[in-house]
Formats: C-alpha cells, sequence, structure tokens
C-alpha cells in the first residue's frame, strides 16, 4: 500500500532523518512518499506561544495541502494538527483516504467547541497512535470513539551518544524541559538540599517564578549543549504538575535520559509509569512531594554505584524500547492492519 507522510519537523528532504522510520518498517508490502514541510518548524522553547497560533495553523495548512494534492492510497501523519486539518478537509469534500496518525498529543482535551470540531475532523481517522497509555484512554473518551483505534507504542528516540563523563568537580542536578514542568516543587526541594542546578527552559515556562542563587536558568541553550549537561548531571529530574485535564509530558527527557545512560527521579504522573519503573531504570515520586523528591535526589546524589547501576539498566532498557527497529516494526504492524481494513472493503 502507498502511503504518503508527512512529519512537521521534516523540511529538507536531504537532511539526516528527512525519511523518518520508514525504512524500518518490515517487509515489502507498504511503500513511502515524504511530503516536507515548506517552512521549518519552530523550536518548543523558542515558542511566545503554548497553544498553536494562527501562523502556525497556516504553516501546518500548506502542509496538509500538499500532502493531500501528493496522496494516493493512504496518509500517514505526526503531531495532531496535520490529521486534524486533513480530516477536516476529507469530510467536507468526501473524500475518504485512511490516515493514521502518529504522535498524536494534543496537550489538553479541551471541552466545548474545541472537542465537538475534534470529533467532527477526527472522527474518521483510522489509527491514533499515542505514547502512554492514559491518552489513548482520555482520546477514546474525549473524540468518542473506539478505544481499538488507539495503539500505545513507546516513544521512538535512536541511541545518543555518550560523550562526557559526570562533572564530579562541581556536580549539579539538571531539569530540562518545560510541558507540565512542576517548576516550585523542584526548586523547593534544590534549596532544601542546598545543592547546585540547572534548568535549560524557556523564559515563558519560567515567568514568575522566584529563582534562588544556586538554580541557574540558562536560556538559548543549543540542543548539542543539552545533550553534554544532561550527561554531566550528577541526577536528571522531571518534575510534573498532576494535571487530570493534562495528557502527557516529559517522555523525549526520559528517552533520552536512558539513552545517557543518567540516573533520574521521574513524577508519578501523565504516563511516565509507562516508562519508568521505579528502582529499576529511575526512580518515581508523588507529584508536588518535596519531601520525595528532595529525599530520591540525595539518594542518587550520595551513592556513585547506585547512580551507575540505575543508569545502566535505564541504557538496557532504551535498546529493548526506543530504537528506529522498535518503532518501524509497530509502524509495519499498525499499516497492515489498516491495509487489511481497506482491502477488505
Amino acid at each position: 500500500m502507498h502511503w504518503t507522510v508527512a512529519a512537521p519537523f521534516i523540511h529538507d528532504l536531504n537532511a539526516e532523518g528527512s525519511d523518518w522510520l520508514t525504512p524500518f518498517v518490515p517487509g515489502t508490502r507498504h511503500e513511502f512518499q515524504i511530503v516536507p514541510r515548506r517552512r521549518p518548524l519552530a523550536n518548543w522553547h523558542d515558542r511566545s506561544s503554548p497553544v498553536t497560533t494562527r501562523e502556525e495553523w497556516t504553516d501546518y495548512w500548506h502542509h496538509a495541502s500538499d500532502t493531500l494534492a501528493a496522496a494516493q492510497q493512504g496518509i500517514i501523519t505526526v503531531f495532531p494538527q496535520l490529521p486534524a486539518l486533513i480530516g477536516l478537509r476529507q469530510r467536507l469534500s468526501g473524500r475518504k483516504l485512511p490516515v493514521v496518525a502518529w504522535l498524536f498529543n494534543v496537550g489538553v482535551c479541551y471541552p466545548g467547541w474545541r472537542r465537538s470540531l475534534s470529533r467532527f475532523s477526527l472522527g474518521e481517522t483510522n489509527r491514533f497512535v499515542s505514547h502512554s497509555r492514559r491518552e489513548c484512554d482520555m482520546y477514546a473518551e474525549w473524540l468518542g470513539l473506539p478505544r481499538d483505534r488507539f495503539e500505545f507504542v513507546p516513544i521512538q528516540k535512536p541511541e545518543l551518544p555518550v560523550e562526557y563523563e559526570e562533572d564530579e568537580e562541581d556536580p549539579f542536578v539538571l531539569l530540562q524541559g518545560s510541558a507540565h514542568r512542576d517548576f516550585p516543587t523542584f526548586i523547593e526541594a534544590i534549596k532544601r538540599l542546598g545543592l547546585r542546578a540547572l534548568i535549560l527552559s524557556g523564559p515563558r515556562a519560567l515567568e514568575g517564578i522566584d529563582v534562588p542563587s544556586n538554580v541557574e536558568t540558562p536560556f538559548g541553550v543549543s540542543k548539542t549543549d543539552c545533550m553534554r549537561l544532561a550527561q554531566q548531571a550528577r541526577v536528571n529530574v522531571v518534575p510534573m504538575v498532576r494535571d487530570d485535564e493534562a495528557t502527557a509530558a516529559g517522555h523525549v527527557t526520559i528517552a533520552e535520559t536512558m539513552w545517557m545512560r543518567r540516573p533520574m527521579v521521574v513524577s508519578r504522573c501523565n504516563g511516565a509509569e509507562d516508562y519508568v519503573i521505579d528502582g529499576e531504570n529511575g526512580y518515581l515520586v508523588e507529584p508536588h512531594s518535596v519531601d520525595e523528591l528532595s529525599a530520591a535526589i540525595k539518594k542518587l546524589w550520595d551513592d556513585a554505584a547506585l547512580r551507575s547501576r540505575i543508569g545502566a539498566q535505564a541504557y538496557q532498557y532504551a535498546r529493548k524500547t526506543f530504537t528506529d527497529e522498535a518503532a518501524g516494526a509497530v509502524l509495519g504492524t499498525v499499516l497492515d492492519s489498516v491495509a487489511d481494513e481497506v482491502d477488505a472493503r
């Protein structure tokens, strides 16, 4: 079956990784055509708005138009904006090409007219692939669709080179990321422990937060430097707020940290439980608990052997779970299932 692929992070077809997961789909049943985005996708941390802006929706609209123009038999999208726009246009035109929505993460399941519009535009989507079980349950209820249209697939993240050792001369705790991060609880824990810490996020995420002198907040840090600092950190922390309306957060940071063989402490919410096995490849703590967070950080901070063991087990978990090969195999299974449904019509 021929699939047209639209991923917003693919702008240059000659760039490394521009073929996404397509080389890792086993067998010869499926063939793929990548439709690039007209303009590069902005870095999340550099964005000025927490929601998709009008200008960004325009870019997604153009990408959806290019995808529909190129599509022959089926469409694979990445991110939720594209399947929504493609679904809307197919609904209005009467066209019914099958759609697989990979990395479907809407952030918040809004009620009211947004929910109604989402149900209309996404109601004919054949498969939704999300990276936590909690998301699958929430989206099925939110969209009023059968649960079997939703697939949990651990996030795909290629192996990262480990080029740096832990900084023993000037050790620090690291928090990176923005989405649903619990900065106040982290800062209170660090203040209690008196440890040096770095927060790698954006100015919008930290707006209005009182940052103590032992916490550094450099802005504009490159991805390369983020990877370096994550490897040099004594402990990585992914503290998240518990929000019944929030879907998932932190999965990319969790996967990258595991690949880098670093120990980490993660809040037990928003789908983190699908990745972190408490005491084996990381530590889970109750969200908003300064006591639990500070205790887990100190436990890892004080025990080099424990950090080494947790980091090694995290790496082994990543090798089994996050590879392109693992994700490609699951993508192939999903595409086979949808192709079988098409053939049975």
